[in-house]
Order: structure tokens, then sequence, then C-alpha cells
């Protein structure tokens, strides 16, 4: 079993509350700690591939399960500082180049681990705002496409750095908005894309992150509505 499915399973859980119905907290959390490597990285799986989207789901599950003091959550939020790139975004290893996904996880498994003040938020508040692209829509690199998942990878990031404004949120809510299949009410990639479940889910999220009008508010860390984080009992890692 790879650590992201782990880790999805167990926010489904925390979404329906029911961590303490069956589930075997100890087990998961020493399988997820075992995957700890010397350096503080995490790798996905037996085979051993190392990259922070697992640093990501590792501090992310532990937390959610009650049991970051299962790790070295020093060492883990020190790797992750090792792959900040000069423009201040963060790629999946040390030198990698910087990628709003990759961003994501470093931001939020940063803000997990207690560790946010060691990104250097304006630098990578610029990268991340240059990203938004004359359509409204956001791209994950530059030269890329704009892309709806890439509205919660970016406007994720921008809330736990409390950069939100930095972007025009009225331009991005009409991308994202125009992205939306009339008739069966699914969001695609870009306008008049196939809609699909990946996309909507992000749609949806980053929505409410721009404070979308009836959507309850979702966690930027946990990817999470927020009242499911409270129920835990976990502090807010974020300002905005």
């Amino acid at each position: 079993m790879t650590r992201t499915f782990s880790t999805h399973s167990v926010q489904i859980l925390a979404l329906f509350g029911e961590l303490d119905n069956g589930l075997d907290k100890e087990l998961v959390s020493e399988y997820v700690a075992g995957l700890q490597q010397e350096d503080g990285s995490f790798v996905g799986d037996k085979w051993g591939e190392v990259d922070t989207r697992f640093s990501y789901c590792a501090l992310n599950c532990l937390a959610l399960l009650g049991k970051l003091d299962k790790i070295n959550v020093k060492k883990a939020t020190d790797f992750v500082s090792k792959c900040r790139n000069f423009d201040g975004g963060y790629g999946a290893v040390p030198g990698a180049e910087s990628h709003a996904g990759q961003i994501f996880c470093c931001v939020a498994a940063l803000a997990i681990g207690g560790a946010v003040d060691e990104i250097d938020k304006n630098l990578l508040g610029w990268w991340l705002c240059e990203r938004q692209l004359p359509c409204g829509g956001l791209n994950g690199r530059p030269e890329k496409k704009e892309d709806v998942c890439y509205s919660w990878w970016v406007l994720s990031a921008l809330s736990i750095l409390g950069k939100i404004p930095w972007i025009s949120r009225e331009k991005l809510a009409k991308f994202i908005l125009r992205c939306q299949d009339n008739k069966d009410g699914g969001i695609s990639d870009r306008p008049e894309n196939m809609p699909d479940v990946f996309h909507t889910f992000f749609g949806v999220a980053a929505l409410s992150l721009l404070g979308y009008p009836t959507f309850k508010k979702v966690d930027p860390v946990f990817a999470l509505p927020v009242e499911a984080i409270q129920k835990l009992g976990i502090k807010k890692l974020y300002p905005s």
C-alpha cells in the first residue's frame, strides 16, 4: 500500500467522523512512520521513491491520527526546506524544478510541522501570484497553460501564506465557473473540455477558499472541511 492511498483513506474517515470506529490507528501510524528515511524524507512504499508529496502525505496522515510523535518532525521539515529553490518555490527533491503541486505539499507539510517561518513568504508569494494568466486561471509553472487543478494547488499555498489578496479572486472564480459543464454540473480542466471528478473537487475546494456563497470553508492545509479539523482538536495552521 502506498502512503498516498493511506492518507486519502484517513482523510475520508476524518471527513465522516469515523477515525475511532474500527481503524487501527497504531498500526497505520507505525506503517507511515516506518517509511521515514535517515535524512528526514519519506519513501512512498517499499520501492523506495523519495518525493515531497510523500512528506506531506505522512505529516497529514499522522496529524489527523494524532500521531506526529511517531516520527522525527524536525528532520521531516528540514528535508522539505532543502527542496526550496532560488525562486522561492519547492520541488520533489532537492534541486528539482519548482512546481505548484509540490509547493502546496511542501508549504502544507511545513505548516503541519510548525516550520512555516522557514519559507520565504514574499518571494514564494510572488512566484505563486505570477501563475495567474490573463484568462483568470492559474498554471503550475511558467509557460504552461491554465488548469483548474492549480486553482487549488496555488490558492491553498497562498492561503497558508496569507497572500490570497495578491491575485484576482474575481477573475479566478469566473475562470473556474466557466469550466463547469452546464448539463452535468461537473468541472473540467479548461472551458469546453470534458469534466471529471478530479477537477470538480479542486474547483469546488478553490471556490471555498475564495469564499464562494453557501460553500463550507475548507482547510487549505488538510484539504478537508474546517469543521472536520476543528472536531479533531487540530489548531488552525494558517492566518487567512
